[in-house]
């Protein structure tokens, strides 16, 4: 894969733990989740449901988070804000315990010494080791498997709101936006089931496992290559920062190019002056950010609902 078809190596998160990775956000203090987490085929999932389900109908909705995962205060704020626009949430454990690695960084403002700067130079290779054999461990060939798993799960034990909505939604934030991608393609039966890397040339003649979403909304997405683009068959709605090293324009550019190529129906908008992972609630100071927060998610939020 081309290095400037590939947006980052690195994933982003935003528990409330200090992050290795770029971009994260701090918790929202004094606020609480009112969802649960259960399982799903041995997967935890963290559900939460519009206040008025099942007297009212609802539509499934599959939240794919950041490298933090399903036990971030941040996600299961997000995930509840879902369902207050209607959405029965299902928001799994895409890394099976294993969230993204955290560090206790000093933030010190004083300038180290020698010792400290050859230190903190040790730290910063430990550190980034430590995300590559994350990255290791989470790929499409482990993913994917856990994410179907739990697809089928959510088809069984809500029915009623697959078929209110005609299908699955999906949104997916930072990490989890790539596989919103990936479940909107034409796969082959053996990507999806993760015994074939994505960007690998499937046999002639190889069965297709067809999209497994309806339709999806991304935003600030991390490890997406413009290949991500190519086999999706589903209209995608994109949230995006401007010169976002994690999500390139080029990249996205590419893709959404692919996109319309094709016929495949994309909207996409790119926020100004915003730091990559601003779309997750956390306690921003700036009014600017919040406020552009909010019309990200209702992007996200009209996009999804317009399907």
């Amino acid at each position: 894969m081309a290095d400037e078809d590939l947006a980052t190596r690195a994933p982003e998160s935003d528990a409330a733990e200090q992050s290795a990775i770029p971009g994260d956000s701090k918790v929202d203090q004094g606020s609480a989740s009112l969802g649960e987490l259960t399982k799903f085929d041995d997967i935890e999932v963290y559900i939460t449901k519009p206040a008025d389900y099942p007297h009212s109908p609802s539509k499934l909705l599959l939240l794919l988070t950041g490298g933090t995962g399903v036990h971030s205060t941040n996600n299961q704020l997000q995930a509840d804000k879902w369902a207050t626009e209607g959405f029965l949430v299902v928001m799994p454990d895409q890394f099976a315990g294993d969230p993204a690695p955290t560090t206790n960084t000093s933030t010190s403002t004083t300038s180290p010494t020698l010792i400290e700067q050859v230190k903190l130079g040790f730290a910063t290779v430990a550190k980034s080791f430590t995300i590559d054999m994350w990255l290791a461990r989470h790929t499409p060939e482990t993913v994917l498997p856990r994410l179907h798993k739990v697809l089928s799960a959510m088809r069984e034990e809500f029915a009623d709101a697959v078929a209110n909505g005609g299908g699955v939604y999906a949104a997916g934030y930072c990490f989890g936006a790539r596989y919103v991608l990936l479940l909107g393609s034409n796969l082959d039966e053996e990507t999806a089931r993760g015994d074939r890397a994505p960007e690998s040339t499937a046999e002639e003649g190889m069965a297709k496992h067809g999209a497994a979403i309806k339709v999806g909304a991304i935003a600030h997405g991390t490890l997406i290559s413009a290949q991500d683009f190519a086999k999706v068959e589903v209209p995608v709605g994109i949230v995006a920062v401007e010169n976002d090293s994690l999500f390139p324009d080029d990249v996205r550019e590419k893709g959404v190019k692919s996109l319309r190529e094709r016929s495949v129906e994309v909207v996409e908008e790119v926020y100004k002056g915003v730091p990559h992972g601003f779309a997750v609630l956390g306690d921003y100071e700036e009014a600017a950010i919040v406020e552009k927060q909010g019309q990200a998610f209702a992007q996200m939020v009209g996009w999804l609902k317009g399907h």
